[in-house]
């Protein structure tokens, strides 16, 4: 093997690294972006979930407040 041969195996070996190094890096940047959104999605599904169940509750209890009470809303 000669000299220029070595250097140009090594310089294609550094290319060909280089480019998975910045793929790997575009992908990290993603899969970052990707875990932010579905932490909001989250966070919003829970809020989402709250408030479903504070409403559910809430009309549960008007309808026992209405089987014992009647409808206040007539008089």
């Amino acid at each position: 093997m000669f000299v220029e041969q070595v250097e140009a195996w090594r310089d294609a070996c550094i290319e060909a690294n280089g480019g998975m190094a910045a793929q790997a890096g575009k992908l990290q940047k993603e899969l970052r972006t990707k875990e932010q959104e579905n932490k909001a999605l989250s966070r919003e599904l829970r809020r989402k979930e709250a408030a479903l169940a504070e409403a559910a509750a809430l009309l549960v209890l008007r309808k026992k407040a209405q089987a014992i009470w009647g409808d206040q809303e007539d008089e």
